[in-house]
């Protein structure tokens, strides 16, 4: 097992050798970008923040009482799991939310089911676990004035969050 556990350490070390990338004049000033993080450079964060980009759309929306990502946003949810997939430096966590109908118990475990259908939806297209926290907020963020279901909608929902960002 230790052998394995060795072996997958130096994975990175080998395909960071194999970078066919120009290597740069770290003396060289490079413009407004020499001012950002290595992280920084390594997540894109500009893509991230585009508002003309499908990837600063940040909200799955759920019908009531369900964990299934619906089919209007598996686009989202794939353009997201491609980012992460493409930056391995790349972590998200995706936080589970509920009206505040019900329990909280039964809310804080719904907005769990919602955050992990969202991870299970990413890990198939490539997203790995390790890039990827879930977390349940159930009811804490719901807006408590709601009377009618156009309002309770908006608190249904599995928000991303990028931990860099």
């Amino acid at each position: 097992m230790k052998k394995q556990a060795y072996l997958l350490a130096l994975i990175p070390l080998f395909f960071a050798g194999c970078s066919s990338a120009p290597i740069s004049d770290a003396s060289k000033p490079s413009g407004p970008s020499s001012e950002l993080t290595n992280d920084e450079k390594d997540l894109d964060l500009a893509s991230l923040r585009d508002p003309n980009s499908i990837l600063s759309k940040r909200s799955i929306y759920f019908d009531f009482d369900k964990d299934i990502v619906k089919a209007e946003y598996k686009e989202l949810v794939a353009a997201h799991a491609k980012y992460i997939t493409s930056h391995p430096k790349a972590k998200v966590t995706l936080t589970g939310n509920t009206d505040d109908r019900g329990s909280r118990e039964y809310n804080v475990s719904l907005g769990q089911k919602r955050s992990v259908a969202v991870k299970k939806a990413m890990n198939l297209l490539g997203a790995q676990d390790n890039q990827i926290e879930t977390v349940s907020f159930g009811e804490e963020k719901a807006d408590t004035n709601c009377k009618d279901d156009a309002c309770f909608s908006k608190d249904r929902r599995v928000d991303i969050s990028y931990d860099k960002e």
